[in-house]
């Protein structure tokens, strides 16, 4: 009651009503007061404190569907797919499922080595159980690792389940029929699928304009994401957010079949723009001064549009992410990487062979003649073939001689990289080169100038006449229009070259090969000092076919055990007459464990040795094998990472796995500087999970297509085996979504809920500081007032809220602007035992006097609140040089505008 009274009578007469009131108060109100009080004053737990920040934040978001879990009577928690899964890999298939029924798509981008196909059976499962139609698109290589859940074998442990989706390679839609395994694509029904599963999706990511035809990326989204039924796309891939944000874009078209305002109601008004100026926005802190190029200011730059596009269709979990969020209690630890052994070895054990370097000045002095016909035209007639071949892009041309230039580039890199690779696979590409160069030499000289020649204009691609009057493959020459002279004086000059360096080659068999013996003292000390005991598994990689065969013909013999050969070329072979050569069996005799070979087949002998290119360097558990050997360079850092990822899985039986490394007998600023000289100016490499290359491409603002980049990469891993996600510069996509934080939320009981629903505002609970949460507090605060809101970004996901951690002295560890960060730091939280909890509330109890001295922790609130202002300041001059109104602009606001929701004490560990 408020009331105001005029004299002392009414002031009395109110006192005695409220006596008269309190008289009659029963013994048992006052036991109710009492037990409310308590519980508001009760000690609560770090878990609870988690809990109750996440029903504030996501209270509000119907449209994350997040409590939206798949229907319990389908059965789906019975299977056997989901009685095989880790707690994380449940909650991963739980949020893409929720992601595929509420936006039509998902991308599961964990890390390599943590089971995203097992994921992705679990989500395939869910909607077989809902009689739908599953389709799988998988790389060629990686089609039997799809297609062995299908079959009723004793090599599938989820037979049981008895999936029936189809499988298909990514190349069959680009066909136009014939069958692909036992499918017939003449009569396949491509739009009655419900969900469509593209493993190593981020072979999708180009979308090609501007060719001849159909692509496979357009007959994807037309003839099976548009046609008939809805249909739902999941996509796998470890691909990190890195500089190609068009990449994602691509993507995310299958999800939403190519309507850019598809997510308009969740805040994303265009998907392209968003991208866009997250783009932008990339290439403008791959700018910054080292110095200030931080992740969390990348993650600032980039605006809140793009980490919400990725927020409601990516799931991503790093390594990291799992040990520190989920504990290994459940998943055991990855097994330990020892030190990278990095070699060196000459090319002849006498050291007769010329250094590299040398090897290279011939290489660089190639004219490669007999690739570059058009280089030859005579001037008056260049104007007809640039007509004839010549490509118009969206603001140029694309002329075929320069194309023509670049494929000269590139195969002098090739022919480096065979050489770092095995002498023989240069000498066989040398003697191919050789064989092209005295062809064309002979056409040359056969030639007929008497004969007059039709225009190259006036011939069709089928006419008989280009390949009796011209030269080359795709591109044709006709010979009375190229300068024969000129032409035949390099080839010659080619010839001599190509010859000498044959010979060389050549003159290092097998028995003088001392990169090969190298590779013999590694195989004999492995086996008798094993990394972990009984194991002598050994995984080689090469890049090139050529050089496994040729191990595999120099080393099966020889070794004690079975050594086997993958190449993918249908040419894989084993030292073992009882072993048959097909992937499947081979891969399974190296790794009966990882694979989970049945008991039927343990009298199968296993394989000791597995020499492969780069065919299974993704997609396969191989993690029996404690090592792998490098025997080449691979020139794409992330392709050394794919390949070493094969035996640094879940499920490891190792204690410690090793990579060695065979590098170049060279210094590594020389070895790229040999790269340089050899490529000229081309764009050599696009760093990203795929391990693909972008020879011929320029990327304007692509930092990381440098060779600076690649000699600090490739220089981290002589010292140490890096994760993938750190070879990405900026932030990954796990630091950008919160759909583990959202099932927290989502699998609490009803119970749970009404619980933390009575917990009042500026509940709390002290916890341990680590390494990377110094001491202070985190502070959940939401804005109350117009000046509060303008303090935050319109389009932060979290608003009204704002999450800050301050340090004890008052400094901003973690700003608002990092509320992923932050809130995984509560999870981690949250895994607090009881008994230290209880630890921490006496130190804290203690520290506060019961909570009476709070000055510090007062200090530290009003240090986090004038952060978010701080922050919206920088915000707003930042955006006075952008497009548009600035925004953030705004007064000061005080502790008045904001409610404490909960924190978090963080206490200095004693």
């Amino acid at each position: 009651m408020v009331q105001a009274f005029e004299n002392t009578d009414e002031i009395a007469s109110i006192a005695d009503w409220f006596e008269q009131l309190w008289r009659e108060a029963t013994e048992t109100a006052g036991d109710v007061l009492t037990e409310q009080l308590e519980k508001v004053a009760a000690s609560a737990s770090p878990s609870a404190i988690y809990q109750r920040v996440l029903a504030s934040l996501f209270e509000d978001m119907a449209d994350e569907g997040s409590g939206d879990l798949p229907d319990r009577a389908l059965g789906l928690e019975d299977s056997r797919i989901w009685q095989m899964l880790y707690r994380f890999q449940r909650d991963g298939a739980l949020g893409a499922i929720a992601k595929l029924r509420q936006w039509g798509g998902c991308i599961i981008a964990d890390s390599v080595g943590l089971g995203k196909t097992f994921e992705a059976l679990a989500v395939i499962r869910y909607f077989e159980l809902r009689n739908e139609r599953v389709l799988v698109l998988a790389p060629k290589r990686l089609r039997d690792n799809w297609t062995l859940w299908t079959k009723n074998d004793i090599r599938n442990p989820l037979a049981g389940d008895r999936f029936a989706f189809d499988v298909l390679n990514h190349t069959d839609l680009s066909r136009d029929g014939g069958l692909s395994g036992d499918i017939d694509l003449n009569h396949i029904n491509w739009g009655n699928y419900g969900l469509v599963v593209i493993d190593e999706s981020h072979n999708f990511r180009n979308r090609p304009t501007g060719r001849e035809g159909e692509s496979r990326y357009d007959k994807l989204m037309r003839d099976i994401v548009k046609a008939g039924v809805r249909t739902r796309v999941l996509m796998l891939s470890a691909t990190p957010v890195n500089n190609r944000l068009n990449d994602l874009k691509n993507q995310i078209a299958f999800a939403t079949e190519g309507n850019d305002t598809a997510l308009a109601d969740a805040g994303i008004k265009s998907i392209a723009g968003t991208v866009r100026l997250a783009q932008a926005a990339f290439n403008k802190w791959q700018a910054l001064p080292a110095e200030r190029r931080t992740s969390q200011r990348l993650l600032d730059m980039l605006g809140f549009d793009y980490v919400r596009l990725l927020d409601l269709l990516t799931i991503a979990r790093s390594r990291k992410h799992i040990e520190r969020y989920y504990g290994i209690g459940e998943t055991g630890r990855f097994p330990e990487k020892l030190p990278p052994d990095n070699r060196k070895s000459d090319v002849a054990t006498d050291g007769s062979y010329p250094p590299i370097s040398a090897i290279n000045d011939e290489i660089r002095r190639l004219t490669l003649a007999a690739y570059a016909p058009l280089r030859y035209v005579l001037t008056h007639k260049r104007e007809e073939y640039d007509r004839r071949y010549s490509q118009a892009a969206k603001d140029s041309v694309f002329r075929q001689l320069d194309r023509e230039e670049s494929l000269v580039g590139l195969m002098r890199v090739n022919l480096l990289k065979r050489m770092e690779s095995s002498v023989h696979s240069f000498a066989l590409t040398v003697g191919r080169q050789l064989t092209a160069v005295d062809n064309l030499i002979e056409r040359i000289a056969a030639h007929d100038e008497s004969v007059e020649a039709p225009a190259i204009e006036d011939l069709a691609e089928d006419d008989p006449l280009l390949d009796l009057l011209g030269v080359g493959k795709r591109v044709k020459v006709l010979l009375s229009d190229a300068d024969l002279i000129a032409w035949r004086r390099d080839l010659e000059a080619d010839r001599d070259r190509l010859a000498r360096l044959l010979r060389q080659a050549h003159a290092v068999t097998p028995c003088r090969d001392a990169k090969l013996a190298e590779l013999r003292r590694i195989i004999s000390d492995k086996r008798a000092n094993t990394i972990n005991p009984g194991n002598r598994k050994l995984l080689v990689f090469t890049a090139f076919a050529d050089t496994a065969a040729y191990l595999y013909e120099n080393l099966a013999e020889e070794m004690d055990g079975i050594t086997a050969l993958v190449t993918g070329g249908g040419a894989n072979r084993t030292s073992s007459p009882r072993l048959r050569t097909d992937l499947a069996t081979i891969l399974t005799a190296f790794a009966p464990r990882a694979r989970g070979r049945p008991d039927s087949l343990a009298d199968e002998p296993e394989i000791d040795l597995i020499i492969a290119t780069d065919c299974i360097s993704e997609g396969q558990n191989l993690q029996d094998c404690d090592c792998v050997v490098n025997y080449d360079i691979h020139w794409n850092p992330v392709r050394i990472v794919q390949r070493f990822g094969r035996i640094d899985r879940l499920g490891s039986i190792n204690e410690q796995i090793r990579l060695v490394n065979f590098w170049p007998n060279m210094d590594l600023d020389a070895y790229i500087g040999l790269e340089r000289t050899v490529s000229g100016r081309m764009k050599l490499l696009d760093v990203s999970a795929t391990g693909e290359e972008n020879i011929i491409e320029a990327d304007p603002g692509n930092g990381m297509n440098d060779l600076e980049y690649r000699r600090r990469q490739l220089e981290a891993m002589q010292n140490q085996v890096i994760e993938l996600e750190d070879l990405s510069q900026g932030v990954s996509i796990t630091d950008l979504t919160l759909n583990d934080l959202r099932l927290d939320l989502a699998q609490l009981t009803p119970e749970e809920r009404e619980r933390i629903a009575r917990l009042p505002f500026t509940a709390h609970s002290p916890v341990p500081e680590f390494e990377d949460l110094p001491a202070g507090a985190i502070f959940v605060l939401r804005g109350e007032t117009p000046a509060a809101l303008s303090a935050l970004d319109a389009k932060d996901p979290l608003s009204p809220h704002a999450l800050v951690h301050v340090r004890a002295d008052g400094s901003i560890h973690l700003p608002h602007t990092a509320p992923k960060r932050i809130l995984d730091a509560m999870r981690r939280f949250a895994r607090t035992t009881p008994a230290e909890s209880e630890r921490l509330w006496a130190r804290f109890d203690q520290m506060t006097k019961q909570g009476i001295r709070m000055v510090n922790w007062q200090t530290m609130l009003e240090a986090a609140m004038a952060g978010i202002t701080g922050t919206a300041q920088d915000r707003a001059v930042d955006s006075l040089f952008a497009t548009g109104a600035p925004q953030g602009l705004s007064g000061a606001s005080g502790p008045d505008d904001w409610e404490v929701v909960a924190w978090f004490p963080i206490l200095a560990r004693q």
